[in-house]
């Protein structure tokens, strides 16, 4: 039998369950990207939201391309099983805050009315890096996207996030509604204001009124979000069918440990996120830098690493002590002397739970899945501490190898001569470069430098930069990743 309503009865009694009314709960968020993540972080502290009474804030779900988390939720009433791991032991929960799943390619009427509907007061987002059309380099709008392209021509049939943002903005403000709040929850150096800007530039570009409208009515609060969720595997599915008696097509692994921090400027109202475990600040991006750079710095550079060393997950890789090493240093000596925290913080309590997050033997996430998108990535993981490190004269030699690691796995082939499957927007780019430069660090080095929307102007033209990657792409080229890491690890 399947997941259902009509089935929670059925359940464990050592399984949770959704305890209020599921049909009462009326949806006042809209999300964009419901995968995996959103499922394990926001819709978790939601569910928590509507169990004390809150009930106007369940969630509307979108995909904006792929059918296949509204094809294994719709048929389950849209409840899904959250599996928490660790080390000692697994518990099970069914949340039920997402309320309906739409794709937006499909129907994206459905999607631009639920979004413009009058209960709807905040529209999140998880579509990651590479959602938002914008240059990584420098957080604009990059107008020459061809969704971007597309939207502009086509303002009623958007297919891109900020499209849709901007069409369902537009008939609200046509219905004489007030807009939702943007909620960013992905990756993005000052995320709310990268938001708002892309947003503004595009919504300017459709109409100059509209854009003034958009610049002065829509508050895009920033927000930081920490949670690993590796991808869901089939023998997840098996076990937690196992131990449901039910089969659910789309359960969510994650660990325990849970994080979300955000400004507190939600003009139309939000649930008490608060009373969920978030915390709501004035100013996100202390926590955002010390998440995006400890925590998906380190993770960009044991992904890279770690898959070139022939490791599967993160917790293989760092079990090798140079690896941990590796790691830890860089956490201490390269990443933390360019944070600048509220007092009070313990950064090195911090640094110590990442340790344990990263070597939890129960998340299978894999260094493969971690290593996805790399051009969207790097500027915000790696090259925005390696900017604040060169100008104040320090080295980056651990940060430098984490930048020569993405070079060396975008090669396109292993250290034992098989192929990579590299994801990533620029993929055919960057096979381009590695075929025409061939498996030579001082011609594919300088080559993927290159790039400007992601390493810039500055940052190839300074040699305290280019010196020490290139040095570690030939080491990674001549030595491998292994004996790399242990020259730096120690």
């Amino acid at each position: 039998m399947r997941l259902s309503r009509q089935q929670l009865g059925l359940l464990p009694p050592s399984v949770g369950r959704p305890a209020y009314d599921l049909a009462a709960a009326g949806i006042g968020i809209v999300h964009l990207g419901i995968g995996a993540f959103h499922r394990a972080h926001q819709a978790v502290m939601i569910e928590d939201c509507l169990a004390r009474g809150e009930a106007g804030w369940a969630i509307a779900g979108a995909s904006l391309r792929s059918p296949d988390t509204r094809d294994a939720l719709e048929p389950q009433d849209n409840l899904y099983t959250l599996s928490v791991r660790s080390a000692a032991g697994e518990t099970l929960r069914v949340i039920g805050a997402v309320r309906e799943s739409h794709v937006a390619r499909e129907n994206p009427a459905a999607l631009l009315a639920r979004m413009a509907a009058p209960a709807t007061k905040i529209v999140s987002l998880t579509v990651t890096e590479k959602g938002y059309c914008h240059d990584p380099a420098t957080g604009q709008l990059n107008e020459e996207h061809p969704d971007i392209l597309h939207d502009l021509a086509n303002p009623e049939a958007p297919r891109s996030a900020i499209g849709y943002l901007a069409r369902a903005l537009r008939l609200r403000r046509e219905a004489g509604l007030p807009p939702f709040t943007v909620l960013c929850c992905d990756n993005l150096p000052a995320n709310g204001r990268t938001v708002k800007r892309v947003i503004d530039r595009f919504a300017t570009l459709l109409d100059r009124d509209f854009g003034q409208w958009v610049a002065g009515e829509v508050a895009c609060p920033s927000s930081m979000v920490d949670r690993i969720v590796p991808a869901t595997t089939d023998e997840d599915r098996a076990r937690i069918a196992s131990l449901l008696g039910l089969e659910d097509r789309w359960p969510v692994v994650t660990e325990p440990f849970i994080q979300w921090v955000i400004e507190d400027d939600f003009p139309q109202g939000r649930p008490d996120l608060a009373a969920s475990g978030a915390e709501m600040a004035t100013d996100v991006t202390p926590f955002e830098h010390m998440k995006l750079r400890l925590l998906n710095g380190s993770h960009s550079t044991i992904a890279y690493l770690g898959y070139l060393a022939g490791y599967e997950t993160v917790s293989d890789t760092v079990a090798d002590p140079d690896f941990a090493r590796l790691v830890r240093a860089m956490m201490d000596e390269e990443i933390t002397p360019t944070l600048h925290m509220p007092p009070g913080t313990n950064l090195t309590g911090y640094k110590d739970a990442l340790m344990a997050r990263f070597a939890n033997p129960a998340l299978r996430h894999r260094t493969w899945q971690i290593a996805m998108d790399g051009s969207q990535k790097l500027p915000q993981r790696l090259l925005g501490t390696i900017r604040d490190r060169l100008a104040k004269g320090a080295p980056i030699g651990r940060l430098a190898l984490g930048v020569a690691g993405w070079m060396r796995y975008v090669s396109g082939t292993d250290e034992k001569g098989g192929a990579i499957d590299v994801r990533d927007p620029m993929a055919a780019r960057l096979a381009g470069i590695a075929a025409e430069a061939g498996p030579i660090a001082a011609r594919l080095g300088p080559a993927l430098l290159g790039i400007g929307e992601i390493f810039g102007a500055d940052l190839p033209a300074d040699p305290r930069f280019t010196a020490p990657v290139l040095a570690s792409l030939e080491s990674l080229f001549a030595n491998g990743a292994r004996k790399a890491v242990a020259s730096l690890g120690r």
